[in-house]
């Protein structure tokens, strides 16, 4: 007999530890400590259950409770759980609360205005909504209810974590529950949740299936008695223990007996439990009479929310009758009320999965053609009919209403859903469509897939549509589409000969054409663009000069910014540097005084990052810091990570170890972009390096490098090249260095680059002089040098100093190579260059050794020391102790110190170690982070011998007291 009773449990099993926790978090909203709770789950565990048990407690606490749910298909209609908050705000009978709902569902059904940028008409789309959501705790504790955020479309979700930003200082506990199966690698919300994760932002909770003897606790409850053991023995191992699972099969099996005393005992199998949620649940579906079941089959094509007057209008019957069958349909508890009295939910998305597969296909698809047509003659979003119109197999509608749903997301820079509405259309193109109109769709797609980073797709879309462009003779729109193509060529590999033979082209056919000047100005700037990319500064130059007095020429001013942030970068890498800082300067004043949010973020990206490359150190930080600061403003994260990660390299390059170090794991957690982690990569690569962690480096320069060599730039793959040609000189590994600088060298030497060459000069011509090469020394710094003079870029030019000076030391000319040594110091420690410049001032105390002025060189030694043991540089330390002993040191040998054979900052955590501390409290006592202190045990572990800590302790214990010996007492003080 089939159940027909409620099968919902009257209590909630195995969540009193979620339950404590969420009580505990509607505590400290009541002391005005917002919190966003993230509840994980597979489809049927129970979030629903959880969350009305949550609102149930906040009730008691007399918080408002506000609910809003995502439904299938809301991922590509913008703001869909934020019009469903909005309709609970307009019927919860609180007049402020109303009034909210109402601005919320007016500015999210906004048709964006069509022209200038889009992203920034988006961002302030988002702060309103935030700003609005934000005030709804005014004057009283609020719990929100999110549910299913895995369908959350992207323009939800941006608001929700704008909102989870700010909860701090409100009365707000959201909960928002998601299922964990869900979260595909192109869900919006998979991002989403890790961003605000790794922000600590968000806290989440995940439901687990329940056991044996909590399956047991369930059932009982269900049934008001306590089941048979083989029943419940079926129904957990039928249900896996997921509770939506058990009430199901618990109403399909009706008022269960023991298993006959024939049946096998401990066999499930043996008793009549249905095999599965499907089976339970079109049992009792098909129990209802005729009319229940054409009602429950219309409601499940809607969708899983309806209201009854689309209903009604879909089952073609009396509304009389359609009530009758809902009464029905929720007594067998298939469905229940929504938020007004005219909606309704199924009670599980799965149970109305089920009842929509049971549907046979013609009957399915004449169903979704009503749906469609009720639905467009009411006026519902596009998004929503044009769905029911291609399940309905009815192209032409289909089509329109897709393409009217995917203008309106594009406008918002709502990238997913209108790439995604974009391909309905293109599934239902009409047989008579024009080209044109086919190459304008086309070129959507591709401008929409490469916003998503879906790179394959936007170049087959984009040739597509050069293709049927120039077949119909309108030569201008097809050059348009090679500009928006060629940078997505370039991130799929395509080298520049190839793209600039499309460019080249693509001018050529619309060479002497009316009307076709904005179309050659965007065409000169991406040529200048990908010249740039591979450091052909003079053809960059040139195409760019010619792009910005084109663009002001017929005023257009977007892309005159472009192309001015583009010709002000190349400016400063071909060596005019002054006219290029100045040109940058004046875009980003110009880009942002014009509201040109993308155009600014990219200038400010451009400035900053070159700055740092090109040892500019003391522009880079505040134009870095600047940037980062507008990008966060108007949410330009990709940017605003990758001048994070340029940041990093600034702090890298003057001394800052940790900080660098920590700036680029956030920007790797993040989620910036593959150019940010390869730059991120540099860094750590770069600490690694420095601190003598040789397996950490190679591994971080050989990804940075296998990425660098995939995009085929300069920019990439150089300062990968050079950090493991470093690694390998320090690491005695003479020959891979020189190879390495060789390949350093080439990569620059082929485009007259400067700026990715000038570490090369130096490691190279240390590895060649190391190996006893000393005329290829000199024949490296000639050809070397000669290229960094052609450039002259300041920063650069210190190497040339440098490199001269270690020529002269290994020729023996003492006095020269002391002058070009000191010259060289002073200009590194003018520009803030620690590495370089503390090497060479160990190279400044190697001549002053050989010159037997031992006590110049013991003082210079030390200097070097004192610079390398903050940040643990290990490799310029060994060196100055090396220096410091062959000196006789400042007071002779130095073996007899009692530290030895440890650096002074070594012997200052080994103090600390026998008193006890861990790593982590002496990074605390000495201002270091827990890694750098890592890396000092390792070394002093190696130096003494030992394997454990204790022995290090027992080494600090038979030193005799000095000066030097001061970690025990800092504990003390």
């Amino acid at each position: 007999m089939v159940g027909t009773g409620e099968p919902r449990s009257p209590v909630l099993v195995g969540r009193d530890d979620l339950l404590a926790l969420a009580d505990r978090r509607l505590a400290e909203v009541s002391d005005g400590r917002g919190h966003l709770l993230l509840i994980a789950g597979e489809a049927g565990i129970g979030k629903s259950r959880l969350l009305d048990s949550i609102g149930r407690s906040a009730r008691l606490r007399s918080f408002g409770l506000l609910r809003a749910a995502a439904f299938p298909g809301d991922a590509e209609a913008t703001g869909g759980l934020l019009l469903d908050l909005a309709s609970d705000l307009r019927q919860c009978g609180d007049q402020r609360l109303a009034r909210a709902g109402a601005a919320l569902s007016e500015r999210v059904r906004e048709f964006a205005t069509v022209g200038g940028d889009a992203h920034r008409q988006r961002r302030l789309l988002v702060h309103d909504l935030t700003e609005t959501l934000a005030g709804l705790d005014e004057g009283q504790r609020t719990l929100v209810v999110f549910e299913d955020l895995h369908w959350a479309d992207q323009l939800s979700l941006e608001v929700v974590a704008h909102l989870a930003s700010r909860l701090a200082g409100h009365t707000m506990l959201v909960a928002a529950a998601y299922r964990s199966d869900e979260l595909f690698a192109d869900v919006p919300m998979r991002k989403w949740r890790a961003r605000l994760l790794t922000q600590r932002l968000a806290e989440e909770v995940r439901l687990p299936r329940l056991t044996m003897a909590q399956t047991a606790t369930m059932t009982s409850a269900v049934l008001g008695r306590a089941a048979p053991g083989e029943i419940v023995a079926a129904i957990h191992a039928r249900s896996d223990g997921i509770p939506l699972h058990i009430e199901e099969l618990l109403a399909a099996v009706g008022d269960p007996s023991p298993a006959p005393a024939s049946a096998a005992v401990g066999d499930p199998s043996s008793v009549p439990v249905p095999d599965t949620l499907a089976d339970a649940v079109l049992a009792r579906a098909r129990a209802l009479d005729q009319a229940g079941r054409a009602v429950a089959g219309a409601a499940a094509v809607i969708g899983r929310s309806f209201d009854f007057e689309l209903l009604t209008a879909v089952s073609q019957d009396s509304p009389e009758r359609v009530d009758h069958a809902l009464r029905r349909l929720q007594d067998v508890y298939l469905v229940e009320r929504g938020t007004d009295p005219l909606s309704f939910d199924f009670r599980h998305a799965l149970i109305r999965d089920v009842l929509y597969a049971d549907i046979p296909l013609p009957v399915r698809r004449r169903l979704h053609e009503r749906v469609a047509t009720v639905a467009d003659e009411r006026g519902d979003r596009a998004a929503f009919v044009s769905l029911h119109f291609d399940q309905a197999g009815l192209a032409e509608p289909a089509y329109r209403n897709a393409l009217a749903a995917a203008r309106a997301s594009a406008a918002l820079s709502a990238h997913r859903e209108a790439l995604e509405l974009y391909r309905r259309a293109q599934r239902n193109l009409p047989a008579d469509l024009a080209p044109a109109e086919h190459a304008a769709l086309l070129t959507a797609i591709g401008t929409e897939a490469a916003a998503t980073d879906d790179n394959l797709a936007a170049i087959e879309a984009f040739e597509e549509a050069h293709r049927l462009l120039t077949a119909t003779g309108d030569q201008i729109e097809a050059a348009a589409v090679v500009a928006r193509l060629v940078p997505v060529a370039h991130l799929l590999g395509e080298d520049l000969a190839s793209r600039a033979r499309r460019l080249g082209l693509a001018l050529d056919s619309i060479a002497g054409r009316e009307g076709a000047d904005p179309v050659r100005a965007a065409l000169l700037g991406a040529l200048a663009a990908a010249y740039m990319l591979d450091r052909q500064l003079e053809e960059a130059i040139r195409y760019g000069e010619r792009s910005r007095e084109l663009s002001e020429a017929i005023g257009d001013q977007s892309a005159s910014l472009n192309t001015s942030a583009t010709l002000g970068s190349v400016l400063t890498f071909a060596g005019r540097t002054e006219e290029g800082w100045t040109l940058l300067e004046r875009t980003v004043d110009r880009a942002v005084e014009r509201h040109e949010e993308s155009e600014a973020a990219r200038t400010y990206r451009m400035l900053g990052s070159a700055a740092s490359v090109l040892v500019e150190y003391d522009r880079a930080e505040p134009w870095l810091g600047r940037g980062i600061d507008y990008a966060e403003r108007v949410e330009m994260w990709n940017d605003r990570h990758y001048m994070a990660a340029h940041l990093a390299h600034v702090r890298w390059a003057s001394g800052h170890w940790d900080e660098a170090e920590r700036m680029s794991e956030h920007a790797l957690a993040d989620g910036g972009g593959i150019t940010t982690r390869i730059t991120a990569w540099h860094v750590l690569g770069y600490v690694a390096m420095g601190r003598g962690d040789w397996p950490r480096a190679e591994r971080l320069l050989g990804e940075a490098l296998a990425e660098g060599e995939r995009m085929a730039e300069l920019q990439r793959l150089s300062p990968a090249v050079w950090g493991l040609a470093e690694a390998a000189l320090l690491r005695g590994d003479h020959g891979l260095a020189i190879a390495l600088c060789d390949r350093g060298y080439g990569a620059s030497a082929r485009v007259g680059d400067a700026a990715y060459l000038f570490p090369f000069l130096l490691t190279g011509l240390r590895a060649r002089l190391a190996a006893g090469e000393l005329d290829d020394a000199g024949r490296w710094f000639a050809e070397v040098s000669t290229a960094l003079s052609a450039r002259a870029i300041p920063g650069t030019l210190p190497a040339l100093d440098h490199g001269r000076g270690l020529l002269e030391l290994a020729a023996g000319d003492l006095a020269a190579a002391r002058d070009s040594l000191q010259s060289a110091v002073d200009r590194w420690r003018e520009l803030r260059r620690f590495w370089e410049g503390t090497w060479a001032l160990l190279d400044r105390a190697r001549c002053a050794s050989k010159a037997r002025r031992l006590a110049e060189a013991a003082v210079l030694a030390r200097e070097a020391a004192d610079l390398a043991e903050p940040v643990g540089a290990e490799p310029i330390l060994a060196e100055a102790e090396r220096l410091r002993g062959g000196a006789g040191g400042a007071g002779g040998d130095r073996s007899a110190e009692p530290r030895h054979p440890l650096t002074a900052r070594e012997f200052e955590v080994a103090g600390l170690i026998a008193f006890g501390l861990t790593n982590r409290e002496i990074a605390t006592r000495l201002v270091l982070s827990p890694k750098t202190i890592g890396a000092h045990v390792e070394h002093i572990l190696t130096k003494l011998g030992a394997g454990r800590r204790a022995e290090i302790a027992a080494w600090v214990a038979t030193r005799p007291e000095s000066d030097d010996r001061h970690g025990d007492r800092r504990v003390r003080d």
